[in-house]
């Protein structure tokens, strides 16, 4: 239902009867009860794009704010913050997310699974994260920031800033946000490339929400990508101990039923089915999640 003519109406039915499969008209000559629809629609869509432009003159005035408040010569039309996420020092994640004055750009975010380091090691696995990130950005993959935001103090912000000194890259605002004890909003306090002081900022800055927001997006982006990390590591190590098992073996195993939990229900029957697992095999698997029933 549509509250106006549409010149390529035959064609688009067309496009959205194939994908459907089934028959979809397209009609604009409405009256009674549709009419009331369509003008709820058109209500409704009024009222997110003003939500939406609301949304966006507020970042830009938290993009101002910030600027004033670190004293920058141009408004940050990019800003980039990481976070490093791990448990024990398993399986760490190095996240970036991006930010402009419209909002974070999604398609930007990247994650870094950190290697060949010492377990724990969280200045060497920023250094390692940032070197990867801002190596491919030097090669033309893409934007490099106006401002570089680190979760953590000083010794953060000096690992930051020798990556940077390597690939000879100048012109980017390191801050480092180093979080009270308790890691309580707005117990923040600000470390930026250059200054000898710190900064604390009110709790009601439109300044500090913002850093706020970008850290915290920096930080659920970090923790779901170590969790996805984590989870196929321990389901790789768990069936690594099955002999006779391969690594194309325990692939086909998770991708068939879709996670370790979900192997470790199957019955021998169900693994026995499997392609190239034969029911020795698939009674090793299962004895080795049930050894009470061996």
């Amino acid at each position: 239902l549509l509250n106006q003519p549409l010149e390529e109406g035959e064609w688009l039915a067309g496009v959205l009867t194939a994908q459907a499969g089934h028959k979809v008209n397209i009609r604009n000559r409405l009256r009674g009860e549709r009419i009331r629809w369509v003008q709820l629609a058109e209500a409704n869509a009024a009222v997110a794009l003003e939500s939406r432009l609301a949304g966006k003159a507020d970042m830009r005035g938290r993009f101002e704010a910030l600027q004033e408040v670190l004293e920058l010569e141009e408004l940050p039309q990019r800003i980039e913050c990481f976070d490093i996420s791990h448990t024990a020092g398993e399986s760490p994640v190095g996240a970036c997310v991006v930010f402009d004055p419209g909002g974070p750009v999604k398609s930007d975010y990247r994650r870094f699974n950190i290697r060949d380091i010492t377990p724990g090691d969280d200045y060497a696995a920023l250094k390692q994260a940032l070197s990867r990130r801002y190596t491919r950005l030097i090669k033309g993959e893409g934007k490099l920031p106006d401002l570089l935001i680190i979760d953590g103090g000083k010794g953060q912000i000096s690992q930051a800033e020798s990556v940077l000194e390597e690939l000879q890259i100048a012109g980017i605002t390191v801050l480092g946000i180093a979080k009270g004890p308790a890691r309580k909003p707005g117990q923040e306090t600000l470390f930026l490339s250059g200054w000898k002081q710190p900064l604390i900022l009110p709790g009601d800055s439109p300044a500090l929400r913002l850093i706020q927001q970008v850290d915290g997006e920096a930080h659920r982006f970090a923790i779901a990508g170590h969790r996805q990390q984590r989870g196929k590591a321990r389901s790789v190590s768990v069936l690594e101990g099955i002999a006779g098992l391969g690594p194309k073996r325990r692939r086909q195993l998770l991708q068939q039923f879709g996670g370790l939990q979900e192997v470790a229900r199957a019955g021998v029957e169900d693994l026995a089915r499997i392609r190239g697992i034969s029911s020795a095999l698939a009674q090793r698997i299962y004895d080795s999640f049930h050894p009470d029933s061996e």
